[in-house]
This record gives C-alpha cells, structure tokens and sequence, in this order.
C-alpha cells in the first residue's frame, strides 16, 4: 500500500466518523449548534452548509431543495449558486419546532 493509500484511508476514515457522530448526535441537536455558525445576514454557499450546518450530503441536499424540503437557492451569478441566511435560519426553527 503506497502512502497516498493511506492518506485517502484515513479521509474516508475521518469522513464516516463526522457522519456517524453526526447521527449520534441527532439532527436537532446538530442544527441547534449550527445556527450560531451562519453570518448574521447575507447568503451561504453549498459549502458553508455541509455538513457544520447541514448533517446531510451534497446529494441529498438536492434531493430536499428539489422536493420542497430545503430552500431553493438563488442564483447571486452564472456561476454562484447560494442560500439566503434567513431562509436557512427559517429552515431551522421550522425543523426544531
């Protein structure tokens, strides 16, 4: 096994144990502590949101904003997609209410 090998071993190690602590801990719980990492106005991208605010993948992430389940984003130029931070914050409160 050549050391790259074991770099991507220990990632993919270090990846399951964030979603594994992540579903120990619960998706409320998770969210609740996540709030206080969201800017207090403006807009977050993707990656802002998985997973310190969201516990869930890119995929299902998409899978929720294309069923109703998630903010729809909004589009800030051809290249940048984001969500507002009120919408996310709305998301939350709706979620652990």
């Amino acid at each position: 096994m050549s050391t790259g090998n074991r770099t991507s071993l220990a990632i993919q190690g270090t990846s399951r144990s964030g979603a594994h602590a992540a579903s120990v801990m619960g998706e409320n719980a998770m969210t609740h502590r996540a709030i206080f990492d969201l800017p207090a106005v403006g807009y977050v991208r993707q990656s802002q949101l998985i997973p310190t605010i969201v516990p869930f993948s890119s995929a299902t992430l998409w899978r929720r904003v294309n069923s109703g389940d998630f903010p729809r984003p909004v589009k800030l130029s051809e290249r940048v997609t984001a969500w507002r931070v009120e919408d996310i914050r709305a998301w939350m409160h709706d979620r652990s209410a």
